[in-house]
């Protein structure tokens, strides 16, 4: 279920096309994650698998690539607040290398809130539950249709 957001009047709109890296269906070239709400949890999900072109230590992945997948899930869990908030600041342990070629999760939930700043965090996790690295974020809730105006759709 959609939480309010909290002490600013900012609100979600839809842009034309989605060309992000991480997660958008029309980016030929991007990663394509798909993110679900897991209700019981509270928390967004995304099942992965890093080809050889995200590569940084042999057999492993570019940091990165790690931050931007965190990144993008964390952002993901202010859309249960109805509000677009972009990344201000991000912090990234790296506890262990994420491997390449092996099925990964990621998942990521609400910190906290308070007025326009939205703390969220997030993990990579191995099919062993093992948290390979673990964010926070804070992301400031900006009004879209200013920001981005050309690019909302009408």
């Amino acid at each position: 279920m959609p939480k309010k957001s909290q002490d600013h009047d900012t609100h979600y709109a839809r842009l034309q096309k989605n060309y992000c890296f991480a997660c958008g269906k029309d980016n030929p070239e991007g990663m394509r994650l798909k993110f679900t709400h897991d209700e019981e949890r509270d928390c967004f999900v995304c099942r992965f698998r890093l080809g050889k072109r995200y590569t940084g230590p042999p057999g492993h992945a570019h940091g990165g690539i790690i931050a931007t997948i965190l990144d993008d899930a964390m952002g993901k869990v202010n859309k249960l607040r109805h509000v677009v908030a972009l990344t201000s600041q991000i912090t990234v342990d790296y506890l262990k290398p994420v491997p390449l070629n092996e099925a990964l999760r990621v998942e990521s939930r609400e910190v906290r809130v308070r007025g326009r700043r939205h703390i969220n965090m997030a993990e990579i996790l191995n099919p062993k539950g093992e948290v390979l690295a673990r964010s926070r974020g804070l992301f400031i809730a900006i009004d879209p249709e200013k920001m981005f105006a050309k690019f909302v759709e009408r």
